[in-house]
This record gives C-alpha cells, structure tokens and sequence, in this order.
C-alpha cells in the first residue's frame, strides 16, 4: 500500500446549510477551529452567503446563493465540484437538512470521499425530507444525529436504517463558556439587573418550536415577591406575538426580548436561572453551555435533554406551565448554590461534552471511515500494492 493511502485524512471539507446564528451553525465553526488547531486543513462550502457566526481565516470558503430552483441548485452543485477537483478534500462532512441533499447530489456529479450527513435537530422536517433522505440515504458513507433520542426518531421514520446512523455528540467549548465572576457582575451591570434582582435567561431563536410563549406564561404564573427578570435573547418570526403577549399580561417591566446576541458567555454568567422551554430538540447547546458557566438549569424533556442535562438540572414536561413556573420557583429559592454545585455542573460537560472532546470523535471517525475507503480502493486497483 501506498505511503498515501496509509497517512491520515488531513484536508476536511465541512458543507453547511448556512453559517447564520443558530446551534448548528455555531458548532461548525467552533469545529473548524479545532481541527485548524490539529493541524488539519479546513475548507468550508455554505449554501447561503449569510455568515453571523466567526469563521477562522485560514478556512477556505466557499458562498453560495442558491435558490430552490433546479437552476440555482444546478449553478450551485456545479460551482462546487470545481471547487472539489481543486482543492482535493480527504473527507465531506455536511451539515443540516439541505447542505446534507446537496453533499449527497453532489456524489452523483463528481468523485468525492467519504461523505459524512449530520443531523442536528430531532426534527429534521415533514414526511418528505424523511423519503428525501431515505431515496439518498445510499449516497452518503454515514449519517449521524446528535442525540440517541434524535437518531431513534429518524430510524422510526424511515430516514435511515439503524446500521448507517451513529450518536455523535456537539461539543462545548469550555474555554469560551466558564465561570466569571467578573464577567457576571459587569454583564448584570450592563443589562441594568442590580444585585438584588433575580435574573432568569432564556436564548433561543423565536419561533413555535422553542414555546417562549410557554416560558413567559409560567413566569407569570410564577410567585415573584423578590425582584425578578425574564430576558429572552434571539429573534425570529414569534417576536410580535410575544410582545404582545408581554403587553397583554401586563410584564413589559420585568420581561425583556433582548434580540439576537453576541455575548452569550456573559448573558450566561449574569443569569440566576437558564430555563429552556422547547418543544424539539436536538442536542440543545445553550443547556451545555449554561452548565459550563455553573447555571442552574430547568429544562422540558425536549429530544437530547436528558441525555445532556443528566441530574445536573430539573427537567419538566413538555408544554406544563405550572409544572415549568413550581420548578422555576424551587430552582430560584435554590440559586445560586454552593461553589460545590456550580462545579458539579460545569464537570457534567468538562468531562463528556467539551468542544475538544467532540473534535476527537470527530477525528477518529474520519479516520475510520478514510481507512475503509482506501483498504476498497486498493481492492479494487489490480495495480494497488497488496
């Protein structure tokens, strides 16, 4: 065999549906980063020329703008299998619903590596994409899903057969998103919360699925003798819905819609309180995230909570108002905790869910899958060495 085929997968490709500022969006980047650290080279393809989220320099990009019209995705797959021949990747590891489409269309047009199709959201849409991915499912080396619930879902479904789907969890930067004291108080300065008032956090994008509504109803519900607010950070087309729900329950001093925003670690350590109030789920990251700032965490049994959040936070089902605003309630007469707790939470993601761990996986799976490539191609070359 040749010095080629035994050295390891050095030049990634990662296809993402969009690099705007969600979950999955993020994770690709924080990805990129890590393997660039490794020494790998990293070269990015977005189907959308939208970029919220910070990319690396040394990540080779490629933006597109395509439409859904057989001739912007034509244009699209076209301008991409120039960009493949060129730049020679070792492995194709896509991203999201319609970047794992085009990743396995492109398999049909050009010869491309081992092609990995992430899912990252419980789910990944209706009756049609589930066939959409099953007529394509051929087409890819692997599909994998964040979450054992999530790939539980789509085997259900048909998407995918339980022998070509794997678990492979995000990851979270622990370096990033830590405890800071000073941070926290500089934060709670900045959001005009003084020191006495209790602080309950909620990020996310505003759209049904994520049930701020829900959340907003059952702070209401919830006894506020104490001083206490709700901000929400994100934005989405339930914005106007839930202002007016704020107007309507008479909270428009106590619950705020901050928008979209770029300093989550502090909005993290200023919080007394995450909360997650969400009907799907994937892996949601933002529950990592607050245990690695040491937040105390109430979450609804949404898809991959569980498995994340473990015993490190109260999780109540899914759509219970009262059964959200009790446990809020109990959580905030609990805050902040000990050191000892706010180390036993940040320990649950340092340990399994840190960002470098999350890289490994990813690592050893690409060699894996490059491995079994190679070993076929020299079976299949009279010419290879044996």
């Amino acid at each position: 065999m040749s010095d080629f085929r035994l050295r390891a997968p050095s030049r990634i490709l990662l296809v993402t549906t969009g690099l705007r500022m969600g979950g999955a969006e993020q994770q690709v980047a924080a990805l990129a980063r890590e393997f660039i650290a490794r020494g790998r080279q990293v070269a990015l393809v977005s189907l959308t020329p939208d970029c919220e989220v910070p990319i690396s320099d040394a990540v080779e990009r490629l933006m597109l703008d395509m439409h859904k019209t057989p001739l912007s995705m034509a244009q699209a797959l076209l301008t991409t299998r120039r960009f493949l021949r060129r730049w020679q990747p070792d492995i194709i590891h896509a991203h999201m619903f319609h970047a794992n489409l085009f990743a396995r269309l492109l398999t049909r047009i050009a010869p491309t590596p081992p092609l990995i199709c992430a899912a990252h959201s419980y789910s990944e849409g209706g009756s049609q994409r589930m066939l959409a991915y099953r007529l394509t499912d051929r087409w890819c080396t692997l599909t994998t899903h964040v979450s054992e619930g999530s790939r539980a879902h789509m085997i259900e479904t048909g998407a995918v057969r339980a022998d070509r789907i794997v678990v492979v969890h995000n990851g979270i930067d622990t370096e990033q998103f830590q405890p800071d004291p000073h941070l926290r108080d500089l934060a709670r300065a900045q959001l005009g919360v003084d020191a006495g008032t209790r602080l309950v956090l909620n990020i996310g994008r505003l759209v049904p699925e994520k049930a701020q509504s829900v959340l907003i109803d059952a702070y209401h519900r919830m006894e506020r003798s104490r001083p206490t607010t709700l901000l929400i950070a994100g934005d989405g087309p339930e914005r106007p819905a839930l202002e007016a729900q704020i107007a309507k329950l008479k909270l428009a001093q106590s619950v705020r819609l901050l928008g979209t925003r770029n300093d989550i670690p502090a909005l993290l350590n200023a919080a007394d309180l995450f909360v997650l109030s969400s009907r799907v789920e994937g892996m949601p990251l933002v529950v990592g995230e607050a245990l690695a700032c040491g937040r105390p965490v109430v979450a609804t049994a949404a898809p991959g909570v569980a498995e994340l959040l473990g015993d490190a936070g109260n999780i109540v089902p899914i759509d219970d108002v009262d059964a959200l605003a009790r446990v809020m309630q109990g959580a905030l007469s609990a805050s902040p905790g000990t050191r000892e707790d706010e180390s036993t939470r940040r320990q649950r993601i340092a340990s399994g869910y840190s960002l470098s761990a999350a890289a490994e996986r990813w690592l050893a799976l690409y060699q894996q899958l490059f491995s079994a490539a190679s070993a076929n191609q020299v079976h299949s070359d009279p010419c290879g060495d044996a």
